[in-house]
């Protein structure tokens, strides 16, 4: 039952763009800059860009995306990804991460919901500990867009489905930071402590983020 829950999000959101697409046509609204201006960088370390297939692309649907990591391509200390999507109808929509996280080995430990504020908003981001054979890695994901912060899945449904209604307008972006949890021989440290600076790295990105994804973000009310 519990596995069968975390399809729910996934289905619901697709069963509202079904009724977007009989709602009214939905504007193709770009983001008021490229993905790739956003700052590259974060707590004082530079990113390194990361490209996407083409064949992800297509799989993910996004209309531009940025994805970097910041630190030493082994051992980096954090990844950013942010991916935008100009409008969203059948076929071409977000994609839940819960659905998308667990994989290759990786098993979802930790899921919770955490206060996030920027740019004169506030909302909530996912926070995920992803665990695989002893290795921890900490996840931050939220939605983004006309002019709210989001993390529940079936909040953001409800107002996609509003707003494409209401305005014709359903751009939105994901938005996930990854922090690794990799155990320092030289320094060791127990789980708790390697998670509570995990989160705490998170957390500082994330409001930095956020407020930077916000500029490049199109009001809801004209751009």
């Amino acid at each position: 039952m519990h596995k069968a829950m975390m399809f729910v999000p996934a289905v619901l959101l697709g069963a509202g763009v079904l009724l977007i697409n009989g709602i009214r046509e939905q504007s193709i609204v770009p983001p008021l800059a490229p993905m790739v201006t956003l700052p590259d960088t974060y707590e004082n370390i530079v990113g390194t860009p990361l490209v996407v297939s083409e064949d992800e692309q297509r799989v993910a649907g996004m209309s531009d995306y940025v994805m970097r990591v910041f630190g030493p391509d082994s051992m980096y200390k954090f990844s950013v990804y942010v991916g935008y999507y100009d409008h969203q109808v059948q076929g071409k929509t977000i994609h839940s991460p819960k659905n998308c996280l667990p994989g290759a080995g990786w098993e979802i430990m930790e899921n919770e919901k955490v206060p996030l504020s920027a740019a004169g908003m506030t909302g909530q981001a996912t926070r995920v500990i992803l665990g695989n054979q002893g290795t921890r890695a900490l996840v931050y994901y939220w939605y983004q867009g006309r002019d709210r912060i989001e993390a529940s899945e079936y909040k953001v449904k409800w107002d996609l489905l509003r707003d494409a209604a209401l305005y014709g307008r359903t751009e939105e972006a994901l938005v996930r930071i990854v922090v690794p949890m990799v155990p320092d021989p030289a320094n060791p440290k127990s789980l708790i402590e390697m998670k509570d600076e995990a989160a705490k790295l998170a957390q500082s990105v994330a409001e930095k983020l956020a407020a930077d994804v916000q500029t490049v973000m199109p009001k809801l009310r004209g751009v």
